[in-house]
C-alpha cells in the first residue's frame, strides 16, 4: 500500500494532474468525456493524453469508450483507499501518549 500510494501521490503533485483529478471527482461516477475535461483545462489534447496516462496508470483514473467518446472517471474506491491510507494513523501516536 506503501508504494501504491507514493505513486498516487507523485502524480497528483503535477498541477495539471491535480486539476484534472478535481475536475473527474466533480463530475462524479458519470465522468467527462476527453473533449469536456479539455476544454476545463484549457490544455492541448497532446498534453491531457499524457497526463491522462499518467493518472490512468496508478488507478486513479478509468477510461471507456461510449461510441466516439473517450470517458474519464475518477476511480472513487482508489481515491478512497488513498485519503484512508492518509488518515488511518491520524494521532495514533498522539493517543498513545495520553494513554500511557
Amino acid at each position: 500500500m506503501l508504494e501504491d500510494s507514493a505513486r498516487q501521490l507523485e502524480a497528483l503533485g503535477n498541477p495539471t494532474r491535480l486539476a484534472a483529478y478535481r475536475l473527474l471527482v466533480r463530475a462524479g461516477p458519470n465522468g467527462l468525456p476527453v473533449g469536456g475535461l479539455q476544454a476545463g483545462l484549457s490544455i492541448p489534447a497532446s498534453t491531457l493524453s499524457h497526463h491522462l496516462h499518467r493518472l490512468v496508470g496508478v488507478d486513479l483514473v478509468s477510461q471507456d469508450r461510449q461510441g466516439t467518446q473517450l470517458i474519464c472517471r475518477a476511480n472513487f474506491a482508489a481515491m478512497d483507499g488513498l485519503v484512508d491510507f492518509l488518515s488511518s494513523q491520524c494521532c495514533a501516536d498522539a493517543r498513545a501518549e495520553t494513554a500511557a
